[in-house]
């Protein structure tokens, strides 16, 4: 962790000094996680379990009031700056980086937040494209650095749903709450199992001798939107069937598997597949959530495998290269569990590695995979982090 502390030293450092460079101000700095995944998959959007973690790459925003209704915007990464006026934020998506930082101005300003203008630095280390969650990181960075400019508070859980909404109406995606959520509860060393409905929700944690390993495909299909409205549809499908006999249903967190297996005869052989592995996956999280509080990441490990054979079989949102990710890791020593993480067709996996294997991880799995598939995966190594807040 030593090296991590020194990486964000020296981030923080470079921003301060590009600051003070570009505005003569000392700024005050903020920061917001990616996250991943690590058991949970399709059951956000059906009023079920997820259970994120927070990881050590942050979206951070360098920060100074200005006396106008300006805010002055520059991202790093884009190499790009942008003048935002707060009196005209308005209009659709436009396919833009500056539509994250608009969309979280407008809300703000929309639920009668006073805001004043502000220059701001964006420096992200959250891979881009990556299924990371990048896209929140930012907008929940945004929200700390005009409140904190502002002097003006909201509290947690309507920074997330501000956040959330910014990206439904200012960025065209229709989220759901698990990433927002993640990157302002998260506790360093925990996962965090979060109910989808209720948004109740229990830090876990992580042992300190596991390791989260991110392998990236490097692959992203381009079927994947289409498909994945597809499933949403055919989940509420098996909904209203249920709703027939069963009114108490609203969403397929009310069904059971005796359930299931009552009215299978009733769904067509796809939506049944589609609901069970709804179905079992929040079992599953609540299941893994349990052997986290036992220490057991032997059994967190093959409830990891089951939701990915799940996905794969039932849900079919894999592909061939996450599957070789996930078969390579199965033959990892040191190795709990894998999974493919996100909405999938490419993207990335989870892997649940010893601390001491870590290496020898990403040796085997890195040069196989390129055997396999002539691809050269990413790999990230994290622990679970710190949710969004204040640098010093």
């Amino acid at each position: 962790m030593a090296s991590s502390r020194t990486s964000y030293e020296s981030t923080a450092e470079f921003l301060i000094d590009e600051f003070q460079r570009s505005y003569h101000a000392r700024p005050v700095i903020f920061r917001a996680p990616g996250r991943v995944n690590l058991i949970g998959e399709h059951t956000d959007y059906n009023d079920g379990f997820v259970m994120p973690a927070a990881i050590g790459f942050y979206t951070w925003i360098a920060a100074s009031a200005r006396t106008d209704r300006t805010l002055h915007v520059r991202s790093e990464e884009f190499r790009e700056t942008i003048d935002l006026s707060l009196d005209s934020l308005g209009g659709p998506p436009r396919k833009h980086w500056s539509d994250f930082v608009r969309g979280v101005a407008a809300v703000l300003q929309s639920k009668r937040v006073p805001l004043t203008g502000a220059n701001l630095i964006i420096q992200g280390q959250v891979p881009m494209g990556a299924g990371l969650s990048s896209s929140a990181s930012l907008e929940v960075a945004t929200g700390l650095a005009l409140l904190g400019m502002s002097h003006a508070e909201v509290p947690p859980l309507d920074l997330v749903k501000i956040a959330q909404r910014a990206e439904h109406e200012y960025v065209g995606t229709r989220c759901g709450i698990m990433d927002q959520f993640i990157a302002v509860f998260a506790t360093a060393g925990h996962a965090l199992m979060l109910d989808c409905r209720s948004l109740e929700s229990r830090s876990l944690l992580i042992p300190d001798d596991a390791r989260l390993v991110i392998c990236n495909s490097m692959v992203k299909h381009e079927l994947a939107s289409g498909e994945y409205n597809r499933r949403r549809a055919e989940c509420e499908a098996g909904v209203k069937v249920f709703q027939r006999s069963m009114p108490g249903v609203q969403a397929l967190r009310d069904v059971g598997r005796a359930d299931l297996e009552q009215h299978k005869t009733e769904l067509t052989e796809v939506v049944y597949r589609r609901c069970r592995h709804v179905i079992s996956e929040n079992q599953r999280v609540l299941d893994a959530a349990d052997a986290l509080r036992n220490g057991d990441l032997g059994r967190f490990g093959q409830l990891m495998y089951e939701s990915h054979r799940s996905l794969q079989h039932d849900y079919e949102v894999s592909s061939a290269e996450l599957d070789v990710l996930v078969e390579i890791a199965t033959s990892c020593d040191g190795v709990y569990g894998s999974r493919m993480t996100g909405g999938g067709f490419g993207g990335c996996t989870i892997t649940l590695v010893r601390s001491h294997s870590v290496e020898a991880f990403r040796q085997k799995i890195t040069q196989t995979y390129r055997e396999k598939t002539g691809i050269t995966s990413d790999l990230y190594v994290c622990s679970a982090a710190q949710g969004a807040g204040t640098w010093r």
